[in-house]
């Protein structure tokens, strides 16, 4: 009777994974289009997207859901989070927890973060710093079932010289050396090719690099070079021969323009890039992921008093964050090839979408925002076989907001509904 009762359960679940879903709305966003189409109509099953638009062949049996007054698009992607830090409004009180929270409960703590990420429409994330390996494990939780949360790509530590950006907490809280742990610290060209090597050992799927100084670390300044020519060209090198893609953090031009020589496949950040950094940028097809939200929530959450931060911090962001916005329209209207990415963990996860309101804000189209975010992100994440349009054959990534996001982009923070995989993790 048992092995009846089995038998029975795993046919039950073996049609309902197989029986079809049409998820059908007024319009629709392909990825790559320049205008929505209308009606949206997306077929799927197993997983993946069988069939895309009005004439799609409609299975027998399959669920209908009918979205209404809404606009269906591929699952969002942000190509630069934190998600296993949390936000925190105290810049002191990061430090205690990171000190006395146990890496276990570390992990349990991050596991909302993914959660608030997926229901707000981000169905991918590339995970660009993090430490003890909890990215790696809120990856595999995620991609086994264990967990809700984006699929991840990780890269287990980003790597940086000595007193840099990306040396960890002994340079960006001050502490004394004893309380900290040199993880991804770099300063030579062979300790580059070391270091990516290692993080490929545990797990990597990309390789994080920190070019210049940055906005919440105490002891450098935000737009200072922090690698040599030889260490970027080395670690680019190295990963790009080991099929990993690289991103740099990089607010100024001169250590910019020396990871773009290198050949990284992003800058993530940029506020002050020159013109001669972004005609590179330009030639060589070199990504701006802009996270143009992180500097903007600093300002406005430390002009409302909400966000405690020591005063050389503040400096450093305001500067940053006027910018930043110049920087990323003259990028827009050189024809930089623009990604989508938050530095989420900065502001409170969850608020992703944000992103696309600046992005508008500051010079770029609504449908150019939404392609950056799916198709760009899809293709700088060596993902487009995959993801990142609509279309048959590709996995059921599938998100939808009310209304027209093209007339009305804060739309895109209302999502109601989240498909990953043909799995429903939302539907209002």
């Amino acid at each position: 009777m048992r092995r009846l009762l089995c038998a029975l359960v795993f046919s039950a679940l073996a049609f309902s994974q197989e029986r079809a879903i049409v998820v059908r709305a007024a319009r629709m966003f392909d990825g790559t289009s320049d205008r929505l189409a209308a009606p949206g109509v997306v077929v799927v099953q197993g997983g993946k997207i069988q069939a895309v638009g009005a004439a799609a062949a409609i299975p027998a049996g399959a669920e209908i859901i009918d979205l209404g007054d809404a606009t269906i698009l591929p699952g969002f992607i942000d190509a630069h989070t934190h998600l296993s830090w949390p936000y925190y409004p105290d810049y002191r009180q990061q430090i205690i927890d990171g000190q006395r929270k146990t890496i276990a409960e570390q992990a349990l703590d991050a596991t909302e973060n993914l959660r608030k990420t997926l229901m707000a429409g981000f169905t991918t994330c590339r995970d660009v710093g993090s430490a003890d390996f909890i990215d790696v494990g809120l990856r595999n939780a995620v991609a086994s079932g264990k967990i809700a949360g984006p699929r991840m790509l990780v890269s287990v530590h980003a790597i940086g010289a000595t007193g840099g950006h990306c040396d960890d907490d002994t340079m960006r809280y001050g502490l004394r050396p004893e309380f900290g742990v040199e993880q991804g610290v770099i300063n030579s060209p062979e300790e580059a090719r070391r270091a990516v090597r290692f993080n490929l050992k545990y797990g990597a799927d990309v390789i994080k690099t920190c070019a210049t100084g940055g906005v919440l670390s105490l002891n450098d300044d935000v737009d200072t070079p922090q690698l040599t020519q030889a260490e970027l060209d080395a670690l680019v090198d190295e990963a790009h021969a080991l099929r990993r893609k690289t991103a740099a953090h990089a607010h100024g031009a001169t250590g910019a323009k020396r990871a773009i020589r290198a050949g990284i496949d992003s800058i993530e950040h940029g506020s002050f890039l020159d013109d001669e950094a972004l005609r590179m940028m330009k030639e060589k097809g070199t990504f701006l992921v802009p996270t143009l939200i992180a500097g903007w929530w600093i300002v406005q959450q430390v002009n409302q008093g909400k966000l405690l931060l020591p005063p050389p911090v503040v400096a450093k962001a305001r500067a940053a964050v006027t910018a930043a916005g110049e920087t990323f329209h003259k990028a827009v209207d050189m024809g930089v090839r623009i990604g989508f990415g938050t530095d989420a963990a900065v502001y409170p996860h969850g608020m992703n979408a944000t992103e696309f309101e600046l992005m508008v804000e500051h010079g770029m189209k609504p449908m150019a925002a939404l392609k950056a975010a799916t198709s760009a992100d899809a293709e700088l994440l060596g993902l487009a076989a995959r993801l990142g349009t609509l279309e048959a054959g590709k996995l059921a990534d599938i998100v939808a907001v009310p209304g027209d996001p093209t007339q009305d982009i804060r739309l895109t923070s209302k999502v109601k509904f989240v498909m990953k995989e043909g799995q429903i993790y939302r539907r209002d």
